[in-house]
């Protein structure tokens, strides 16, 4: 059961004596001249987040905190201080003129890239609420400011009353770690004017605190109340506020926490207190260096907008978690932890973004927990951040880490980090075919990407990554004097090119197999998917599964081929990894735009119907969260790719402008797991999908660090007759690339802060009079393409026809 206690104090004088420009204040009018998107009201009953490394909160855009999510029922939104939970959330209302009103009905949203502020206007009162959520990097507590006008013409006297519901219970998965979640009490310390919330059977803590200098006194009634799950307790204060005609005052609501003592979360709270304006602007100056970072200026302002704001999203995702480590989850509301393969994709973006701290820690993390649950080289796929283990790893992951590896070595040239982890890939590729490999066809058997119930046999996705995990720790190994074994990944590499272009290819479909096995295995997963797309009324998909059955029928139960039942994303790995022939890559691309619709790529191909193309509202998702039907971001950034490694910019940017079609759908600045507006609200591996098209292919930055030089080879969008990129982090190096394509003339400038590194541009061989400018230390040809190598802090070439 809910205990009540209530604080009442009247400080109308207090407040009314604040000095002209307080913390608060300042805020307030800092956020002037900041960019701020304003969300939609079809959406304001949809979660948001304030997030900071160490605490977030999430609530509805309305102002509400409904019980949210899936993972612990009810218990993903609140206020979280990982690996425990603080507050389900709080209430707020104000009295004017004897009349309630409850807080909880915003009717405007805007999110900027560290904060938060949402809109009450009282009708009728002349009152308008504005309240802002804030939370420092760092620091295990938050705060959220009521600013309180009067628009009126005449003074008002207003009774505001706040209300935390208090929540400390365990993460997901904490049982198995011993966090047993109990009953939680509240206590009011009259010395320090907070109170303070302790679960009874762990040393967990919540503290509550307004502005210094004010005495509280309790009462027992809540004007505004509801009722969330849980073993929690509520508590709150009230203020009497004296508004001359025409002023404000800001209330501010200080929150701690702690896993440890109560003193420990009083002294956070006093923390907060003291230094609210310089945690902002040491937020605020960290998200301008952010922003900075690999920032582009294209022509299409859509695109470019939602790419400065990934770099935000994803900074909302990091989790600092004491005796854990610190690393970044995979998505908000019900993936705050860690994960491998969201960790391997995103990487790729992060790295391209100059996060180079964000990604060491997050390796070191995904590294450490491999090893204490597996030992064996295998990379997990899942954990909680109280370090509990829900899936060892798929086997998808173990090949892509390599790949991460290799990524983040081209991009600094650290060899330290290159012999710190490349034990960890011998383990792991020796893991892959001596533990799944049972035939020994060089195809790994388990589960991929595709997490389809008995889709675990030889996988399209773990070949493809397996290929490349082989070919890119060839050149680590060559780079650490271990030549032999270079050779040997290197001939699993080729051998496998071969065989994914053989044996995985089908031609019937135009499509790489989603998976090879033997007939007996694919006729059981027919008649699964014959009533996936008979549920989902998807008569076509249905006729052609059962066109399939009816021709794998007549073969031996035991014949082992590819198959393509299910049209998965997958199938499209071979062109994102760029090992599929060219002639096929150009089918199965052309095959790919079939199963999509605005919003991007399909994840299970026969999802799709006929209406696809005209299908861009909101997600219809399942009663129970499902990925059936579900568009993703990253499926779509997977073709991106694909299309540029085959030459086709302007179809990898169809698929990135279908993509930004659902930025800011339903959270202003944010983009959803699953297009436009279903599952996470912002989700990890966007930065992958957009990261690894725009700086690596649209820019063609392929940095070489350990041998000090970078290739530049721009594969523009055909309307993309300008753009720059700078603050682009090589090693110690930091690049500026503008490109020109005007008037039959391509120009392509590079400016470095290390005027020894080589800088070597690519450009067409169809460009047949070329002007250099710079010190040219070589040219040659290959590929289609002359490469000239310059070094100097300036150099540029002008190529025409």
């Amino acid at each position: 059961m809910i205990r009540h206690i209530l604080f009442v104090v009247v400080v109308g004088f207090l407040l009314s004596c604040q000095p002209t420009y307080s913390p608060e204040q300042i805020l307030f009018e800092d956020l002037t001249a900041q960019e701020g998107l304003k969300g939609k009201s079809e959406y304001l009953a949809s979660p948001f987040v304030a997030a900071g490394d160490r605490v977030y909160l999430i609530g509805h855009q309305n102002g509400s905190f409904p019980d949210l999510g899936w993972h612990v029922e009810g218990e993903m939104g609140g206020i979280w201080l990982h690996p425990i939970k603080l507050m389900d959330g709080f209430t707020a209302s104000i009295n004017v003129d004897g009349e309630n009103y409850c807080l909880d009905k915003a009717t405007s949203f805007t999110n900027y890239p560290f904060s938060n502020v949402l809109q009450f206007p009282l009708e009728s009162s002349g009152i308008e609420i504005e309240r802002l959520h804030f939370v420092p990097d760092g620091k295990e507590g938050m705060t959220v400011l009521f600013r309180i006008k009067n628009v009126d013409k005449s003074e008002k006297t207003i009774q505001f009353q706040f209300n935390a519901f208090v929540d400390l219970m365990p993460v997901w998965l904490g049982e198995r770690t011993g966090m047993i979640d109990q009953a939680d009490v509240i206590s009011f310390d009259e010395m320090t004017n907070t109170f303070s919330a302790k679960d009874q059977g762990n040393p967990w803590f919540a503290v509550l605190g307004t502005a210094e200098g004010i005495s509280l006194l309790p009462q027992d009634e809540l004007a505004c109340t509801y009722s969330p799950k849980g073993n929690g307790a509520t508590a709150g204060f009230s203020l009497e506020v004296n508004l001359p005609a025409g002023s404000e005052q800001i209330i501010p609501v200080f929150i701690a926490g702690s896993t440890e003592s109560e003193l420990k979360a009083m002294e956070t709270l006093v923390d907060l207190r003291q230094n609210l304006d310089t945690d902002w602007f040491a937020k605020k100056k960290r998200y301008e260096d952010l922003a900075q970072q690999a920032e582009i200026q294209i022509p299409d302002a859509e695109l470019q907008q939602t790419f400065q704001w990934i770099k935000y999203n994803t900074d909302w995702l990091v989790r600092e978690v004491p005796g854990i480590g610190r690393g970044f989850g995979a998505g908000l509301q019900d993936y705050p932890w860690f994960f491998g393969v969201d960790s391997e994709y995103t990487i790729q973006g992060l790295i391209a973004t100059g996060r180079k701290d964000l990604v060491y820690s997050t390796l070191q993390l995904i590294r450490n927990l491999s090893e204490k649950e597996n030992g064996n080289g295998r990379i997990i796929h899942e954990v909680s951040t109280n370090g509990a283990v829900f899936n060892p790893g798929n086997i998808n992951e173990t090949p892509q880490w390599a790949s991460t590896i290799w990524e983040v070595y081209r991009w600094t040239g650290d060899r330290e980090f290159l012999e710190k982890y490349f034990p960890s890939i011998e383990k792991g590729l020796d893991w892959l075919l001596r533990e799944n490999d049972k035939d020994g066809n060089l195809l790994a058997d388990g589960y991929g990407m595709m997490e389809i119930h008995g889709l675990k046999s030889e996988m399209i996705d773990v070949a493809a990554y397996s290929q490349k995990a082989f070919a890119d720790a060839s050149k680590m190994a060559e780079i650490l004097g271990k030549t032999e074994l270079s050779k040997s990944y290197q001939q699993t590499a080729d051998a496998l090119v071969v065989k994914i272009n053989s044996d995985f290819w089908v031609e019937e479909f135009g499509s790489y197999a989603d998976f090879i096995g033997t007939v007996d295995e694919a006729l059981h997963l027919i008649d699964d998917a014959i009533i996936r797309a008979d549920t989902l009324k998807k008569p076509w998909a249905v006729e052609e599964l059962k066109a399939t059955k009816a021709k794998l029928s007549t073969l031996p139960k035991n014949q082992k081929q590819g198959f393509v039942l299910f049209h998965n994303w997958v199938v499209n790995t071979p062109m994102e990894t760029g090992i599929a022939d060219r002639e096929k890559a150009k089918i199965a691309l052309a095959t790919a735009k079939k199963y999509t619709n605005p919003f991007g790529t399909f994840v299970t191909g026969i999802d799709r119907d006929e209406q696809a193309e005209n299908e861009d509202g909101s997600f219809a998702g399942s009663k129970s969260f499902s990925y059936t039907g579900a568009v993703m971001t990253l499926p779509t950034g997977v073709s991106a790719i694909g299309e540029n490694n085959y030459g086709n910019p302007d179809a990898a940017l169809d698929y990135l402008k279908r993509m930004t079609r659902s930025f800011g759908f339903a959270l202003p600045g944010s983009m959803y797991e699953v297009s436009p507006d279903y599952g996470m609200f912002t989700q990890a591996w966007n930065m992958y999908s957009f990261g690894v098209p725009i700086v690596m292919q649209f820019f063609g930055i392929q940095p070489d660090a350990g041998n000090k030089v970078i290739h530049i080879r721009p594969q523009m969008p055909s309307a993309w007759k300008e753009a720059a990129i700078q603050k682009v982090i090589v090693g110690d190096n930091e690049i500026k690339l503008t490109y020109v394509d005007k008037s039959g003339v391509r120009a392509i400038e590079v400016e470095q802060i290390q005027s020894k590194w080589g800088i070597s541009i690519e450009i067409p061989d169809e460009f047949s009079k070329v002007k250099v400018l710079g010190k040219e230390v070589s040219s040659d040809t290959k590929d289609g393409y002359r490469r000239i190598l310059m070094t100097g802090k300036k150099v540029r070439v002008e190529a025409s026809r």
